[in-house]
């Protein structure tokens, strides 16, 4: 009896110290002026540089996941208001070290079925799963929930945009749209296959409103209550409010995050030139279920080119790499987001540590 007792200790323990670490980005943008800065004499599209500084964060994950807010539609390509960018900006984010494209976004029709089609393919012959946009009802049924194995934590990702900017599709092409019974029944089916954990990446809210609506409350309110771990929304391209709440409903916490703001993009006003990046701990508890231990984010600004030939280039806000003349936009950004945070936040904090690779 007391080696049982103390073996069944023993395993708790060790059960206890197993975790795995997730970072989700904001929007990746495409706008016409990151196109420009890309594009090369040959009508190639290069990135190099674009990511080079926040790679090491990324990497340091066990897995992490970004927004691509637009179509791999083909040539010709376009920004704002019908994106399409070049399968190289795929590549520059892969590239970066993410492991899952959520697309599910109002631009993800911008090229129309098309367009939906081609991009599917690109991440086909990448090798990077996707989760929100499909071929067919059957395609859908075949790949989603998207189901990852990380460090022994089955999470599951299911990914719903409010809508696509009034463009209709034409053919069996799937769309996740926000639908309360659809969610519900994706999350049901996503235990029934095994997932510990489900993250729900959602589109929503107003655009550059630093604060959530009372529609983004209740659904993060309805998707908690479906014991749901991780709620982590885009769309505002500004940051919004994260917290780590309990769910009494379910005895599980819940990591919620309204908006990560813009991952990267060529936007110009003091709130839309950068975004939030949020790392999630999971752990087992002493019963060996999996849960969200803890979370805490970093602040990311993007500096445009400083000469022909450069690139738009993310930075940790706090970098020092930042060239003087964009320290001021940088600190304007930093100082609302901040102030927004502090306000708002609810067991969250911010990460300002050096920026190491742990892989």
């Amino acid at each position: 009896m007391i080696f049982n007792s103390l073996l069944i200790s023993l395993l708790s323990l060790l059960l206890s110290n197993e975790q795995a670490e997730i970072v989700f980005a904001g929007d990746a943008m495409q706008h016409q002026r990151q196109l420009d800065a890309a594009q090369r004499p040959d009508g190639s599209y290069c990135y190099d540089g674009c990511f080079d500084a926040v790679k090491p964060y990324i990497e340091s994950a066990d897995f992490a996941v970004v927004n691509l807010e637009t179509p791999l539609g083909g040539a010709p390509y376009s920004g704002y208001p019908m994106f399409c960018a070049p399968d190289s900006y795929l590549d520059a984010l892969t590239d970066a070290g993410f492991d899952l494209m959520l697309a599910a976004n109002n631009h993800c029709l911008d090229r129309h079925d098309r367009g939906v089609v081609r991009t599917i393919s690109r991440f086909e012959k990448r090798g990077i799963p996707h989760v929100g946009i499909y071929r067919s009802q059957a395609h859908h049924d075949s790949i989603s929930p998207v189901i990852s194995d990380i460090n022994g934590f089955k999470v599951a990702f299911l990914n719903y945009t409010y809508g696509t900017n009034g463009i209709e599709r034409k053919t069996p092409v799937e769309i996740d749209y926000i639908d309360r019974t659809l969610i519900a029944k994706d999350v049901e089916n996503a235990r029934k296959k095994g997932a510990e954990i489900i993250a729900t990446c959602i589109h929503w809210g107003d655009e550059y409103h630093l604060v959530q609506n009372k529609s983004q409350e209740n659904l993060a309110d309805y998707i908690s209550d479906l014991g749901v771990d991780l709620i982590i929304g885009g769309h505002p391209h500004v940051i919004q409010p994260m917290e780590m709440r309990y769910n009494p409903k379910t005895g599980k916490n819940v990591f919620l995050v309204y908006s990560l703001g813009n991952f990267i993009s060529g936007m110009r006003t003091a709130d839309t030139r950068g975004g939030a990046l949020a790392r999630v701990v999971l752990k087992r508890d002493m019963a060996g279920q999996a849960v969200v231990d803890s979370a805490s984010y970093r602040l990311v600004f993007v500096q445009p080119p400083l000469k022909a030939g450069d690139n738009f280039r993310l930075f940790p806000a706090e970098s020092d790499e930042i060239s003087p003349a964009w320290i001021n936009a940088r600190n304007a950004f930093v100082k609302n987001a901040v102030k927004t945070f502090d306000a708002h936040n609810k067991n969250v904090q911010r990460d300002t540590t050096s920026i190491i690779t742990h892989r």
